[in-house]
Parts: structure tokens; C-alpha cells; sequence
């Protein structure tokens, strides 16, 4: 089924409706999230991408990251993607934006204008199995430290925000 994405200028306006596969392969800039989500320990709920997605398959990534689709708010999207992927929800605070490109397998290119949102919570993780490989909770040292000793297991977003959301995190 096709899903219709939000393609957005270098300040975030809406242009128009595109193709989520095809903004990808035309290296189209379009709006995205990325929600992290700790617990009440600090550490952060890590997703595996499952070996099915299209692209930064089987990779370790932040809590959830998607796109809304073209007619939906943002947060609305944000929160959908949550309950969808993960089998939850929280409350989560829209942090800073910002833009990457990236280059991936496949010929397809991230192009994105990303928000990044952070959330906490302490309860029961029911993820999709056509979404999500695996998954696990992680203090941000450790997350730090594998990044350096195993870049190539992160998604080159996460690995690109990781120490901004993690500075937040550590200054409440």
C-alpha cells in the first residue's frame, strides 16, 4: 500500500504530498520524527530495525522514527508510530529539529527534516514483529561506548543525535 509523506523546504514548510518510497529515492526533503524514549533510569529503550525494512535493516536504532503522513499533525503522527511500533504510549516533548542526508543501501537517500522527541516511562514494551527485531533498554555509557567499538550496528541518525539527546537527558 502506498503511504503519502509531507515534503518540506530547508525551513520546514509543506510543499506537497510525496510517495514515502519514492522521496527516498529522489532524495526528496521531507518531515520525519525520531522519539527516544527512557525509564525512569536513564537508560534508553533501543529498537533492532526488523531485517524486512527497506532500508538500515537489522540495526540498532533510537525508540521509534517515522514519518507523518501527508495530512497528519506531526505529534499525532508521533504518538500513532509509538503504539504502533512499540505497543505503547507516554507523553513526549517535541526537543529540537534538525536536517541530515544520508546515503543508504539500495540507491535510497534520507533527505530529512527530523524532530526529535524524548519521553520517559517504566512500563510494559509490546513491540510489532513486523517492525521491530528486538529490543532492549540501555544506560547512555554503554550506548556510547558500542557506538565506538560497533558504528556500523547503529542507524546513521541515531549514531548523528545520540549525544545531543543524551546531553538533554543528563541536564533533566
Amino acid at each position: 500500500m502506498l503511504e503519502y509523506i509531507i515534503a518540506v523546504d530547508k525551513d520546514d514548510r509543506e510543499i506537497g504530498a510525496i510517495e514515502k518510497l519514492e522521496a527516498h529515492k529522489r532524495s526528496m526533503l521531507h518531515r520525519a520524527f525520531s522519539i527516544f524514549v527512557f525509564n525512569s533510569k536513564k537508560e534508553l529503550l533501543l529498537q533492532k530495525r526488523h531485517s524486512g525494512k527497506y532500508h538500515s535493516a537489522g540495526l540498532w536504532s533510537n525508540t521509534c522514527c517515522s514519518h507523518p503522513r501527508y495530512g497528519e499533525a506531526l505529534q499525532e503522527a508521533a504518538y500513532r508510530r509509538l503504539r504502533e511500533e512499540m505497543g505503547f504510549t507516554c507523553e513526549i516533548k517535541d526537543i529540537f529539529s534538525f536536517t541530515y542526508t544520508a546515503k543508504l543501501e539500495n540507491n535510497l537517500v534520507e533527505n530529512e527534516f527530523d524532530h526529535v522527541f524524548i519521553g520517559y516511562y517504566d512500563g510494559e514494551v509490546s513491540p510489532d514483529e513486523n517492525e521491530v527485531e528486538g529490543y532492549k533498554w540501555s544506560a547512555i555509557d554503554s550506548i556510547k561506548s558500542d557506538i565506538l567499538e560497533n558504528p556500523d550496528a547503529y542507524t546513521f541518525w541515531f549514531k548523528l543525535i545520540f549525544d545531543r539527546v543524551a546531553e538533554a537527558v543528563e541536564q533533566g
